[in-house]
């Protein structure tokens, strides 16, 4: 008997009537009898993980192991242990030898969630096992086989992590076989009530307290909001109004204190994180402009000192005063009303005392931003008293990637 795709959702509880939901869900449908790899993207919170439920569900390896496996919180220095086992004394603290995922999963499916968070030297140890079933545990030289369904998801743009480096182009093509692409909330409007409808059933049930409803005007604000967050941001304030409100009844003026004010988000792209790459291009670009200006200062410097101290020769000023105009113009002489021409002639009639000017000042180049970052990952994590989760969030970055600062500036 040939399932449908009203009946899949039905199985695995999922809302919605809208055609681009169906096509994905078709798609899992029709791919879940063969072993071709499958790459699920959309954004954080649309559900993507299921539709690797649904693939394993309704394949020949439903009997066997499923295993969801999130890369990005995995650690970078354990991820090839946690994913294709090692074997005993491979590195500090490997007492005994241990089974990875994927040799634990042999003969089932894999999810690899948020799989573009992989380091480059394990993406080529996953190009392996989706070419040939091949790998290796850590500290072993020997090849193990597995026979494993491999599904991937990801919330970024990958064609993007392709041209940053980020993710290899030919593990793309592997595993986006068949890519399914889940769309957002907000293009999902005529379903957004029927979910919420859903979550409201279901706190109510949990929390054994009467199901909350929404008016019309709550409705049209319901359907009308952007929802960064998708089913997750959904979900969660179906529960907070279910716990917090007394009245059961929910108008727009209710709803509104719980939806976060949309023109605060208004800067920031749909769908994109804060890339810290791109705040380092911009450190960089702030530490540049700030170098160029003290070359300036000190190119101005010299000028005025050969222009004092030139005394026997007279020094046409209208040939050099495009030059004084340009530097003096890099940094505001708010002290002065006198153009810089005028300041430089007054200056050199001046007596000067020329012990004063024997020496032009040098100024030192600031600190490389890798000095910058070693400083501050150092104090961050001193002040801390070692403790790697405090320091990276006072440094406003994740763990992982204060792990792997560390490991690149061999702190």
């Amino acid at each position: 008997m040939e399932l449908s795709v009203q009946t899949i959702k039905q199985r695995f509880g999922i809302i919605g009537n809208d055609l681009h939901l169906n096509r994905a869900i078709e798609k899992a449908l029709r791919v879940s009898p063969t072993n071709i790899s499958v790459l699920v993207t959309g954004e954080s919170g649309v559900g993507k993980e299921n539709i690797p439920k649904i693939i394993h569900q309704l394949s020949h390896r439903k009997h066997a192991n499923y295993i969801a496996v999130n890369c990005g919180a995995i650690p970078e220095g354990t991820i090839d242990s946690e994913l294709f086992g090692h074997e005993k004394g491979s590195f500090t603290g490997a007492t005994q030898s241990r089974k990875g995922y994927f040799e634990v999963a042999d003969g089932g499916t894999i999810f690899l969630d948020e799989v573009a968070e992989l380091p480059l030297t394990t993406q080529v140890r996953l190009l392996r096992i989706l070419e040939n079933g091949e790998f290796m545990k850590v500290g072993s030289s020997q090849v193990q086989k597995t026979d494993v369904r491999i599904v991937a998801a990801s919330n970024l743009n990958m064609i993007k992590a392709i041209s940053q480096n980020k993710f290899r182009e030919d593990l793309y093509y592997r595993l986006s076989t068949i890519e399914i692409n889940l769309p957002p909330l907000r293009e999902r409007k005529s379903d957004i009530h029927l979910l919420f409808r859903k979550f409201a059933s279901d706190f109510a049930q949990k929390y054994r307290m009467p199901t909350i409803r929404l008016e019309s005007d709550a409705v049209s604000l319901l359907e009308n909001y952007n929802w960064p967050g998708n089913i997750r941001q959904l979900r969660n304030i179906a529960e907070q109004i279910s716990v917090i409100e007394q009245i059961r009844v929910i108008d727009a003026s209710i709803l509104k204190a719980y939806l976060p004010n949309q023109k605060e988000n208004l800067p920031a792209l749909i769908g994109e994180k804060f890339k810290e790459s791109e705040f380092a291009n911009e450190r960089e670009i702030l530490y540049k402009v700030l170098f160029d200006m003290r070359h300036d200062i000190n190119d101005l410097k010299k000028l005025t000192l050969s222009l004092i101290k030139d005394e026997n020769n007279q020094i046409n000023l209208n040939e050099n005063k495009h030059l004084i105009e340009k530097l003096y113009n890099n940094f505001e002489l708010q002290d002065q009303e006198e153009s810089p021409v005028e300041i430089i002639t007054a200056d050199k009639n001046k007596q000067y005392n020329q012990a004063n000017f024997n020496e032009v000042e040098t100024i030192e180049p600031v600190q490389s931003l890798r000095d910058t970052e070693i400083e501050m990952i150092t104090q961050a994590i001193a002040r801390h008293k070692g403790k790697r989760k405090l320091a990276a969030k006072e440094l406003g970055i994740s763990e992982r990637t204060l792990y792997r600062k560390i490991k690149q500036l061999n702190l």
